[in-house]
């Protein structure tokens, strides 16, 4: 599926940290705004940061510059090739030391690696917010959930079904093992069961093609 939010002025509404730093949030707009993008373009970025917006409201403490920016990087690569994380991570290892303290450009590395496995340790306040805020799509109601799924496959198109099929079915799994998807009380009470209804639903279906 095409990406909902082409427009490039939507940018400067979007949560920014950094002060004389508006080269490099357009430098990661245009990155998330690649046409080739499916799922992880500027429409999942402007989600993730909402609902960082809705943890934020629903009273979850994270730090919020780190938090944000990683959330900005999070996806800043993606190719449907492996170590997309790893290769986000080190463009905010590499572009953030001009504009943010030492520390605050350790964290959000450490929070765009995160996003790989999306298992944050036990207290990881920061994890836990940026996590559910990238998982809230799972609870997505059913058209949305499934132009996300669409979408997805847009990405993998260069892979055949069933390969396609046994890998998101891994993924999907992997994250449904866990006793519970979302870390904070919020994600929880608002998006747990939704997501888990979503997730059986489309495993059923990958299950079924197989």
């Amino acid at each position: 599926m095409a990406d909902d939010h082409p427009d490039p002025n939507i940018q400067a509404d979007l949560p920014w940290p950094l002060t004389g730093a508006d080269g490099l949030r357009a430098e990661l707009w245009a990155a998330y705004a690649d046409p080739s993008r499916g799922h992880h373009g500027t429409r999942h970025l402007v989600e993730v940061l909402t609902r960082l917006d809705e943890l934020a409201a629903a009273g979850t403490a994270f730090d919020r510059t780190p938090v944000v920016l990683a959330a900005w990087f999070h996806d800043a690569v993606y190719d449907g090739e492996r170590d997309a994380e790893e290769r986000s991570a080190t463009w905010a290892e590499q572009a953030l030391p001009a504009v943010a303290d030492p520390a605050t450009v350790a964290e959000v590395v450490r929070l765009v690696r995160l996003t790989e496995h999306h298992r944050p340790e036990p207290g990881d306040a920061n994890g836990y917010a940026l996590s559910d805020a990238d998982l809230s799509i799972l609870a997505a109601d059913r058209e949305r959930y499934d132009e996300y799924v669409a979408a997805v496959r847009t990405e993998y198109a260069h892979l055949p079904d069933d390969v396609f099929a046994m890998g998101r079915a891994d993924v999907l799994r992997a994250l449904t093992d866990a006793p519970e998807l979302f870390c904070t009380p919020h994600g929880r009470a608002q998006w747990e069961d939704a997501a888990r209804a979503n997730v059986a639903r489309e495993l059923s279906e990958l299950t079924a093609s197989l």
